[in-house]
C-alpha cells in the first residue's frame, strides 16, 4: 500500500500524515493495521445477533481509528452507524453494515 493507494482510495492522506507529524512509513504502518482490525467483525456479528450494546463499543473503537488515520470512505458509514447506535435508533442497519463491510474489503485490497 502506497499513498497514492490511499489517496485514489478517498483518504484524506494531508490530514492522516499530518496527525502522524508527516511520517510516511509510519501512516502507512498504522493503514495497513486496519486490514487486520477485528471489530469490523466485531460490529457485523454483534448486529446479527441484535448485540447492539457490543455493536456500538465496536463501531466507536473503529471511529477513532479511521478518524486518525482519515480513511474517510470507511470512516464516514462508521461514524454514522456509531450515532444511530449511540441513539439506539430503532433501524434495519444491515445496509450501513454492509457499505462498511464492502468500503473494508476494498480498503483490504489495496
Amino acid at each position: 500500500m502506497t499513498i497514492d493507494d490511499l489517496a485514489a482510495f478517498g483518504a484524506n492522506v494531508e490530514e492522516g500524515l499530518g496527525r502522524c507529524m508527516g511520517m510516511e512509513a509510519f501512516y502507512l504502518q498504522l493503514a495497513e493495521t486496519i486490514k487486520t482490525e477485528q471489530g469490523f467483525g466485531k460490529l457485523r456479528d454483534s448486529i446479527a445477533a441484535g448485540d447492539y450494546d457490543s455493536a456500538f463499543e465496536a463501531a466507536h473503537a473503529l471511529k477513532g481509528v479511521l478518524a486518525n488515520l482519515a480513511i474517510t470512505p470507511i470512516q464516514k458509514p462508521v461514524e454514522e452507524i456509531t450515532e444511530l447506535l449511540r441513539a439506539r435508533t430503532e433501524m434495519d442497519y444491515t445496509p450501513l453494515v454492509d457499505t462498511i463491510m464492502g468500503e473494508w474489503e476494498r480498503f483490504c485490497a489495496l
